[in-house]
């Protein structure tokens, strides 16, 4: 029986929970209606009570633009002084002189209805018009082209604006950039013999209103340093134009240029022998100890411009030719050993002196070297200046051949002190002249000499006394 009442109580609880939740979701339920009446409401207030302005500036907002900013536009009219632009909303904007050039070159290919960026300059000026400038706007976008080509090194055409003794100054896209004179192609790159910087100048004066092809090397936006070359732009033409030669082939052209390290020489390569374009010839460097055999100071005293010459390839790194006239002729050490043996006493002519020794020429090609050690030894207390003169000969004892290394030993010869620069009676002479006081010395000694007599005569006065 206690059973049966504990399972009605039970029940009847259960009962009295489910009402509760009932009563629970009919209130939840009327409140989310009341909400959305009072929205509905709401709503209907705001759109009773807006005006047809309102809707319009809902519909079309504006925001009124700032000096500087960036505003696209519609070509209405253009001139080569004016501009116009439909800025919609905004009324129209007008492009006046300078500020039209556009440093990508896009604006002369433009046409009516064509879309413009440009920057507000002024928002209303004495013609009520709104102010504009495309330059300023294409300003970041010309260096995002800069940027772009340099990374994917394209060439591109530039002109030549002015000169200065270290290069030559172009525009790309408006911007001002620096072609350097080592970046110049062999074609023009100054041939200067002296090294003159002034006629360097005069030179590159001549590329100035020419358009050429270049590559950028370097740019930099917030310094706005734009470096580009010339001859970058030409390596992959040259690369494959130079795949044609090899080493050990033999060319012939002219000496475009002579300077301190040696010559340049101009050539056309197999696939173009019998053209006459300029821009066919390749250009190599025969450096001065390719010359010839013997010892050369001055590349000048045996080479010249415009000579014709036959030249060995000797060496390609990419688009560097080296070459050699000297390796075309016998070299007159493979038979030294026929002519000149160690021991021999030969005449030999003093091409110059160096603080380790005199150079000798024992003819033509062959070359000697007197070492100061070994003149010291020989002649002992004497000093090389005071013995030989450049341009003078003597004898000379032979002391070692090296063939291979193209090198001989030499010492001046005994005998040879009577025909010297100077003779033993003049160094002997200057020896004793160096010994002897100046006269200033001289004149002290005299008056100390006098002097000490005085003092001896008072000292035995005193005595006397």
């Amino acid at each position: 029986m206690a059973k049966n009442k504990k399972t009605i109580l039970d029940k009847l609880a259960e009962e009295v929970d489910k009402i509760d939740e009932k009563e629970t979701e009919k209130k939840k339920s009327k409140k989310t209606e009341k909400q959305k009446i009072d929205k509905k409401k709401k709503v209907s207030k705001s759109k009773e009570g807006s005006s047809p302005m309102d809707k319009l500036l809902s519909d079309n907002p504006i925001s009124i633009p700032r000096v500087g900013d960036v505003l696209e536009g519609s070509i209405i009219e253009s001139s080569s002084n004016s501009l116009l632009l439909d800025l919609g909303p905004l009324g129209t904007g007008i492009v006046l002189g300078k500020e039209i050039k556009d440093g990508m070159g896009t604006i002369g290919k433009l046409k009516r209805g064509d879309k413009v960026n440009a920057t507000l300059v002024d928002l209303e000026n004495d013609d009520g018009l709104i102010e504009l400038s495309v330059r300023e706007a294409s300003y970041e976008k010309s260096w995002d082209d800069l940027e772009s080509k340099r990374d994917t090194q394209e060439t591109v055409k530039t002109k030549i604006l002015d000169a200065n003794k270290g290069g030559l100054m172009t525009e790309l896209n408006g911007i001002t950039g620096f072609l350097p004179v080592s970046q110049l192609s062999s074609e023009h790159y100054p041939r200067v013999e002296d090294g003159d910087k002034s006629k360097i100048l005069t030179l590159l004066k001549k590329l100035v209103g020419q358009e050429i092809n270049v590559r950028i090397i370097s740019s930099d936006r917030e310094s706005e340093k734009l470096i580009v070359s010339e001859k970058a732009a030409i390596s992959d033409k040259e690369k494959e134009i130079i795949s044609e030669l090899k080493i050990g082939d033999v060319v012939e052209g002219e000496i475009s240029g002579v300077v301190n390290f040696g010559a340049f020489i101009k050539f056309l390569p197999p696939s173009k022998k019998d053209s006459t374009e300029e821009s066919d010839r390749l250009e190599g460097l025969i450096h001065i100890s390719e010359l010839a055999w013997q010892l050369i100071d001055d590349p000048r005293e045996i080479i010249k411009a415009e000579d014709k010459v036959k030249a060995k390839i000797i060496g390609i790194d990419d688009t560097r030719i080296s070459l050699s006239i000297k390796a075309l002729n016998k070299d007159p050490w493979s038979e030294i050993e026929k002519k000149y043996k160690t021991g021999d006493v030969v005449s030999g002519k003093v091409d110059k002196i160096n603080p380790f020794g005199a150079f000798v020429y024992l003819d033509k090609n062959i070359h000697g070297l007197a070492h100061i050690s070994e003149f010291q030894e020989a002649h002992p207390g004497e000093k090389i200046d005071d013995v030989l003169s450049a341009g003078k000969s003597y004898k000379w004892k032979i002391l070692s051949i090296e063939p291979k290394e193209h090198r001989m030993g030499l010492v001046l010869t005994k005998d040879e002190k009577k025909i010297t620069k100077k003779t033993t009676d003049e160094i002997a002479k200057k020896k004793e002249a160096d010994k002897k006081p100046a006269p200033a010395d001289v004149k002290k000694k005299t008056e100390k000499k006098e002097i000490e007599p005085k003092k001896e005569k008072k000292s035995e006065e005193k005595k006397k006394k």
